[in-house]
């Protein structure tokens, strides 16, 4: 699809109900305001929500999809780790048998496992989107990367490898097109921002942004699982840092551009609008 396709796209002229599963995330929070900003249904997919829906509990699922038109499919914690594709492809085809017309995945770049869960999804048989993504900007201000940049230091197991950090709102604007407007089906967006940076000039935009010095520090992949485990989070992401920062996602793609019609929006831009906000605040 070109840049003039994705310009003359016109929305469905009819509302829909959305499953939004981490509906409570970063992209799935987004995505729910903006469904619900166009006058859709946004049915929040968590273990909290008035339907609950659980990737772990199946005995959820049936309750979650009941007279769901479209779903955004955000599998937590990551595609990466065992079991999730098996997991991503059994919901599918059960969306699939419950009517539903169209899946929007949310994917990672680089990620063997998680390109076996864009095929699972498919093969369906329902309408697909896949919105395969770079590293969140986001993840510096909402998530694991917010307490090491409060104390001013990122550790992590990646020295000199640049990353395409993309903005969680441009993610969220590409999932809503494909979920609301007809034409992005079988298209595999790939959304990255528009430069490459790496952790250390990240840190140094991040530093601009605050005004404080936030330094990055290269360290060792047994080290960085034991600041994992000091917070809860899975020893495996450690090695998925690793391997995905080994310098084979350091290219730009233009799956913003083709989805909206529009630019990424630059980390730069996205550091002064967090700074902004008080993510940052101590």
């Amino acid at each position: 699809m070109n840049e003039d396709t994705a310009n003359t796209q016109k929305p469905r002229t009819t509302t829909a109900t959305v499953l939004v599963t981490g509906g409570t995330g970063k992209t799935g929070r987004r995505v729910a305001e903006r469904l619900a900003a166009l006058g859709h249904t946004a049915r929040i997919g968590s273990r909290t929500a008035p339907v609950p829906f659980d990737w772990d509990d199946e005995s959820t699922w049936d309750a979650a999809l009941d007279g769901v038109d479209a779903a955004y499919l955000a599998y937590y914690p990551d595609l990466a780790l065992p079991g999730a594709v098996e997991t991503v492809e059994a919901f599918a085809q059960r969306a699939a048998g419950a009517g539903v017309r169209h899946l929007v995945l949310l994917s990672g770049r680089g990620e063997e496992a998680a390109q076996a869960a864009e095929a699972a999804v498919a093969r369906a048989g329902t309408g697909w989107t896949v919105v395969r993504c770079a590293w969140f900007a986001q993840n510096f201000s909402e998530s694991f990367f917010l307490e090491p940049v409060l104390a001013g230091e990122l550790a992590l197991p990646t020295g000199i490898a640049t990353e395409p950090f993309v903005d969680a709102d441009d993610i969220a604007d590409v999932a809503v097109a494909a979920l609301t407007e007809d034409g992005h089906h079988g298209e595999v967006y790939e959304l990255t921002g528009p430069r490459l940076l790496s952790f250390a000039e990240a840190a140094a935009e991040l530093s601009a942004a605050t005004g404080r010095e936030i330094r990055f520090t290269a360290v060792t992949v047994e080290q960085y699982r034991e600041v994992l485990a000091e917070v809860g989070l899975p020893g495996e992401f450690a090695d998925l840092f690793a391997m995905v920062l080994d310098g084979r996602n350091a290219h730009l793609a233009d799956g913003v551009q083709r989805a909206l019609g529009r630019p990424p929006r630059d980390f730069a831009d996205y550091a002064k609008a967090a700074a902004a906000s008080g993510a940052w605040d101590v």
